[in-house]
């Protein structure tokens, strides 16, 4: 999803895909940060409690003073599963694109 966004947009992005979240590669997130000065945190869970508030809440700690623009969060919605509509539920191409440019723009 984040490949096909960064085509879609254009826009040139570092894709970090946590393969494991224990142990996590802190240390590549940083250096990742520190790098572009933005970050978006892309996760299928909901919004509220996803283990993307976490990861959010990492990066502040540890690269807030290279941080460019806020850390943008594209996740599921607050909503029970909806088995039927998954697609319009996951994040898509569609709307990690409209992070990546809102990140870029801020």
């Amino acid at each position: 999803v984040a490949q096909a966004a960064t085509e879609e947009t254009g826009v040139d992005a570092e894709i970090i895909d946590l393969r494991t979240l224990l142990p996590l590669d802190l240390d590549t997130i940083v250096a990742s940060v520190k790098k572009t000065g933005r970050c978006v945190v892309v996760h299928e869970a909901t919004l509220t409690s996803g283990f993307g508030a976490e990861l959010v809440s990492l990066v502040q700690e540890n690269c807030f003073y290279h941080l460019e623009a806020p850390v943008a969060r594209v996740a599921g919605w607050d909503t029970p599963y909806p088995h039927a509509q998954e697609w319009d539920y996951f994040p898509g191409p569609a709307r990690v694109g409209r992070a990546l440019l809102e990140t870029l723009e801020a």
